[in-house]
């Protein structure tokens, strides 16, 4: 129902409930800065112009109202923060709105994974948009803690806070005319369908898209992205904590294209969001590259809301939801105080609400795993050469390589000199005692060894080390712990991250966290990683949706192939 309130505020019969004063206001509709004045009646934006009557006045003196930052894809299970820890990081950061698909935390705990998150963000001053996760388990190379059917996509689609299906990682299952797959798209007919086509060109793309997919956030290059916008996608340009793609994307950012691109995070930490903030990070490295102010805040705001039909948001107009944020300068973009729903949620980087209690439900103990020994680590060499991974420096892709390897009494080794290191996969949901063993280059770790339960996307253990007993100690932590994040050297814990919730997520406020990851990260330091982000690259060597080569507790992926190789 139209609210007359409203009405009679917009037309300046009523004073508003808040009035900013003086405010150079960022129009995203015209890519302008309007000089005047912004009431607001309730939740609501009710007219930009020369008002002058309120209940309370803000003068800003100049300074810049812009609309509240969209997130269009993020995980924010990948910020190790419970759902209110979370809000406490983005909101001072000017992000109000985020769109997320929750198939981390779905393919550990299913439906009642995604409703612990939804349950407990109704409080907190933060909206947050459903994308019904398209892929749990994300393709059948890997064992995942839940399975979500198109019966269940279709039930999900109707839940309120649902606007449509999230990415579509399994494309080959799209390009193969799967049924499960694309009775799934079939049922967001009418909602916006989000993709995850890495690499994907072609005529292989123009099936994709005529599948009814119309977004992508995985293109690398600069040639792929341009192949997805002129089939009709948006692209979204992610620059996360392990995924940056926004220098070599932005060219792509013109007057012609601009509004069929957008911003997003994907996956950023909490270390990243506390110390550089998430979408607000991303405008500025884009201003800092080239890109004018107003059009870097058009693809944190209004494009989003425009790709993912969310009326009421990304701008500061009449009707809009009073989700508003305050600068000083444009170019440098340091939110001084966020709105939500005309209400005062943060100032100066602390958030002014609460983030409620610590929370499980029934999330706790997920971890499960059949009881091994380190024979089942062992790599019996197939040939003069094996497969190894190659991690790429601030990519989730990797690369294919095959290598000649150290054998010692028989069996395959760490060879530390080439920085060629033994790499685990343990099934952790069901107790099935799978183990995939592996090979990877690109840690760099000369002692020691790291282990996570965050691996996309099913969230078995990985672990990466130079000698089974470390392997085999930073799993058994895991265990212990009931998930979380290890750094282990001569068979003894040095650092831990406890992560009980799902295994994904801590249940300690955000510093406490941060400073925990921190501290993982710098013992890794000590090992000899050079990597900047040692458990995000670690968490997405087992995502058999990514080129090239992937391991899972099934074994070795051929990721372009969609086939277990070894």
């Amino acid at each position: 129902m139209i609210d007359s309130q409203l009405i009679k505020v917009a037309r300046g019969e009523q004073p508003a409930d808040l009035l900013f004063t003086n405010a150079n206001v960022v129009n995203v509709f015209t890519g302008e800065v309007e000089r005047g004045n912004v009431a607001v009646c309730g939740d609501h934006i009710a007219g930009v112009g020369n008002y002058q009557q309120a209940k309370q006045v803000i003068d800003l003196d100049g300074k810049y109202l812009a609309p509240g930052l969209i997130n269009g894809h993020t995980h924010l299970e990948s910020s190790m923060l419970d759902v209110g820890q979370y809000a406490r990081a983005v909101v001072p950061h000017g992000t109000l709105t985020v769109v997320t698909d929750l198939h981390e935390i779905a393919n550990v705990c299913g439906l009642e994974g995604m409703r612990y998150v939804l349950d407990r963000v109704r409080r907190l001053p933060l909206e947050l948009f459903l994308m019904a996760p398209s892929c749990v388990p994300a393709t059948n190379l890997e064992t995942a803690g839940a399975q979500i059917s198109a019966e269940d996509i279709r039930r999900v689609l109707r839940w309120r806070q649902c606007i449509g299906l999230g990415e579509v990682m399994n494309f080959p299952g799209v390009l193969n005319a799967d049924p499960q797959m694309l009775s799934k798209i079939a049922h967001a007919a009418g909602k916006v369908a989000d993709g995850h086509a890495p690499g994907v060109t072609g005529n292989d793309l123009n099936a994709y898209v005529a599948a009814g997919i119309r977004s992508d956030h995985e293109s690398v290059t600069l040639e792929e992205a341009r192949q997805k916008l002129a089939k009709g996608m948006y692209v979204m340009i992610r620059e996360g904590s392990s995924e940056k793609n926004l220098e070599a994307l932005l060219p792509l950012v013109t007057d012609k294209t601009y509004k069929r691109c957008l911003f997003v995070v994907d996956d950023r930490s909490c270390v990243d969001l506390l110390s550089d903030g998430d979408i607000d990070a991303v405008v500025r490295k884009a201003v800092r590259l080239g890109l004018e102010p107003i059009r870097a805040l058009q693809m944190a705001t209004i494009n989003a809301a425009e790709h993912f039909r969310l009326e009421q948001l990304g701008a500061i107009a009449p009707g809009y939801l009073a989700n508003l944020i305050v600068l000083s300068d444009l170019s440098e973009f340091r939110v001084e105080s966020a709105y939500y729903h005309g209400r005062l949620v943060a100032r100066g980087g602390d958030a002014l609400f609460s983030a409620g209690g610590r929370g499980r439900g029934g999330l706790n103990n997920t971890v499960r795993i059949k009881p091994f020994s380190a024979e089942a680590l062992t790599l019996v060499p197939s040939g003069e050469t094996e497969h190894v991974i190659e991690i790429v420096p601030g990519q989730i892709i990797t690369q294919r390589r095959q290598e000649k390897v150290k054998i010692q009494n028989g069996l395959v080794v760490p060879d530390i000199d080439r920085d060629i290191l033994k790499l685990v996969v343990v099934e952790r949901h069901e107790a099935t005692g799978n183990v995939g063993v592996g090979l990877v280059r690109g840690f760099g770790l000369k002692r020691g060894a790291l282990a996570s339960s965050i691996a996309h996307d099913s969230h078995n253990i990985v672990a990466v080390g130079t000698s089974d007993e470390d392997i085999i100690a930073a799993v058994r932590e895991i265990e212990r712990l009931q998930g979380g994040l290890i750094v282990t050297d001569g068979g003894r814990v040095v650092a831990s991250l406890a992560l009980p919730i799902a295994g994904l997520l801590s249940d300690e406020p955000l510093e406490k966290v941060v400073a925990g990851l921190e501290s993982v990260e710098q013992a890794t330091v000590g090992l000899g990683t050079s990597l900047t982000s040692p458990f995000a690259t670690l968490s997405f060597v087992a995502l058999p949706v990514i080129p090239e080569l992937r391991l899972t507790d099934l074994g070795l992926v051929d990721v372009g192939e969609f086939r277990l190789i070894k």
